[in-house]
């Protein structure tokens, strides 16, 4: 049974993580940054929380108001559940479209798993916070990226390591120099081959400056299948990542209208980025949202690579929950496109929601699947 009461140092909360599939909705390094943050912080300190996951960190320091900053546009739904849940009343979320300035007195910060994401946050607390002021990092060691110590050591000075406790590790750190402006790695990018479009992306991006191995098997089944669409016809490209499927439409059918979306903010600005630069009059629009949202509409086509982790857990539970998403958005006459890694059987989870299932390519290691009615 999944324990939802969080207790410690005056703290008392109830948490839920939304499809919890059993799993608790912080972990033990929330408990220690939790700890940190209240031995430290002074009334009247203006705190932010950076990529809290359920809301555990915000909740848990709702005294001081904290503004709260997330990449992920997930946790905006978890916080406000369990926002109500506890009686607390808390803002939204605010993301990296437009990040919040600052000046902070404090920033508590979980630690990502990717190493270019971490030095853009560190550079970005760098710039925010007041002189003097904090940065409670914290982490579950198994997902603090390689050479991560030697970012925290070259960005900010740690003045304080606390002792790991059920493998995680905090750090309390000051404010070193080194900021965001002039920052060469802020974007990186690639050519898209056969089209010659460079496509650059924020540190969060995955894939950001190669195109990923799934990436390339769908980009031809993009082009082949758009030539085909009703004039002016919908696309959605969904956890669009820099953009690069439905820029693929775009580059062979500039009439479509593209709508990009993806759970990660950096990835939405990324896209948007890219589309502005290549090709500035498409009807296009971008969505910072966790899957599709209600209002969405209907599409004639639906574009997916979806991601199959999410921060420690991995599998094809994202997958699914898209691919029912696309089901009911999808026109009767339309089509999803899908690539995923084989060993995952996505033929067989499409099936749930789709009568017509075909496998339009393949290598060892990846297929592409058209699904529809």
């Amino acid at each position: 049974m999944t324990n939802n009461a969080l207790t410690l140092q005056g703290v008392s909360l109830v948490l839920n993580r939304p499809g919890s599939r059993g799993l608790q909705a912080w972990d033990a390094a929330d408990e220690l940054l939790i700890e940190a943050a209240l031995d430290r912080l002074q009334p009247g300190q203006r705190v932010a929380v950076v990529d809290d996951g359920f809301g555990a960190l915000t909740l848990a320091l709702n005294e001081a108001t904290p503004t709260t900053i997330s990449d992920s546009a997930s946790l905006a739904a978890a916080l406000a559940d369990n926002a109500r849940a506890n009686g607390l009343e808390v803002s939204a979320p605010l993301n990296w479209g437009q990040p919040p300035l600052g000046p902070f007195d404090a920033i508590v910060m979980r630690i990502p798993r990717q190493i270019d994401y971490l030095e853009y946050l560190l550079r970005w607390a760098n710039e925010a916070l007041v002189p003097g002021g904090l940065l409670i990092a914290g982490g579950m060691i198994k997902h603090i990226p390689d050479h991560g110590v030697g970012v925290f050591n070259r960005l900010v000075n740690t003045d304080q390591v606390l002792p790991a406790r059920k493998k995680a590790r905090v750090v309390v750190c000051s404010a070193g120099q080194a900021g965001l402006a002039g920052w060469e790695r802020q974007w990186l990018g690639y050519n898209l081959p056969d089209i010659g479009l460079e496509l650059r992306a924020l540190p969060a991006v995955f894939a950001r400056d190669h195109l990923d191995i799934g990436a390339r098997m769908l980009v031809p089944q993009v082009r082949d299948l758009v030539r085909n669409l009703p004039e002016g016809g919908r696309v959605l490209d969904l956890a669009c990542g820099n953009g690069v499927q439905g820029i693929t439409a775009l580059a062979e059918r500039p009439d479509l209208k593209v709508v990009f979306s993806d759970v990660s903010s950096q990835a939405v600005a990324s896209a948007k980025a890219n589309v502005q630069a290549a090709f500035p009059e498409a009807d296009t629009c971008f969505e910072h949202t966790d899957g599709i949202s209600p209002n969405a509409g209907e599409f004639d086509l639906i574009l997916l690579n979806p991601p199959f982790h999410e921060g420690g857990v991995v599998g094809d539970h994202i997958a699914l929950r898209l691919f029912r998403q696309a089901s009911q958005h999808l026109k009767r006459s339309g089509c999803l496109l899908v690539v995923g890694n084989r060993h995952l059987g996505y033929h067989k989870s499409l099936r749930r929601d789709f009568p017509r299932v075909s496998q339009l390519a393949s290598d060892p290691k990846f297929v592409v699947f058209e699904a529809g009615y």
